[in-house]
């Protein structure tokens, strides 16, 4: 047990600590993308549970398997901060508090967008593809599931986990939520759980890319937190 603490604040201190320096020294603004994200899943909450807005929401932010390409395109951005109607809104809005406001310290801005809307988009490509799949094929779908309202934050929560796990070589949280998502698909095949698999394809990807990219220019300025000091055993 003491072995497994010690190997988890080995794994999570450099972030914690640049986390905490972070936010004592500017509070609130250390975060501004994450906070107005979360007023703006906030306000999308409140709209949709109106008789006035939810058609309203459902024609910026809502996409299906069984729609036009270009309009789930256009509307993905918006999706990740439309909560999904099955679920208690509370749990995404503390999903994007925490994990967004992590992955904005340490990352950037604009690296948690990319990477938020890089794994979304990679979850709602894959419902096109599942869908058109035998349902009985490891990655079909049931073709009801084109008709499944798809939105919410949780594949790009999934996303900058995973990615914030890579970045601080922190294996044994990523593998825990690997198989916590592998769990979930193997005791519910949903569309939701495939997705999130799909979100965990993608941001190998990204971390394959950026390991390339850092080897390619090794003195390259990189606008996030430094790395990490190597983890002894």
């Amino acid at each position: 047990m003491r072995r497994l603490v010690r190997r988890v604040r080995a794994e999570w201190g450099p972030p914690y600590a640049t986390v905490r320096k972070a936010l004592l020294r500017r509070r609130g603004q250390a975060v501004p993308m994450t906070l107005a994200a979360v007023c703006l899943t906030s306000v999308l909450q409140f709209v949709q549970n109106q008789s006035w807005g939810f058609q309203f929401v459902q024609n910026i932010g809502s996409v299906r398997a069984e729609e036009p390409l270009w309009l789930a395109l256009l509307r993905t951005p918006l999706s990740l901060f439309v909560p999904a109607l099955d679920l208690p809104v509370w749990g995404a809005l503390l999903q994007i508090l925490a994990v967004f406001g992590l992955a904005e310290i340490c990352l950037g801005w604009w690296r948690t967008l990319a990477i938020a809307y890089a794994t979304t988009l990679a979850g709602t490509l894959y419902a096109r593809v599942g869908t058109g799949l035998d349902p009985h094929h490891p990655l079909g779908l049931p073709a009801t599931d084109a008709r499944v309202v798809d939105t919410g934050p949780s594949a790009a929560v999934i996303g900058l986990a995973l990615f914030l796990c890579w970045r601080y070589r922190a294996p044994l949280t990523a593998g825990v939520l690997s198989a916590a998502i592998a769990g979930e698909v193997a005791l519910k095949a949903n569309l939701a759980g495939k997705e999130h698999l799909a979100a965990i394809g993608a941001v190998l990807v990204l971390c394959g890319a950026s390991a390339l990219r850092r080897r390619l220019r090794p003195t390259a300025r990189v606008d996030c937190a430094p790395d990490p000091p190597p983890v002894g055993p």
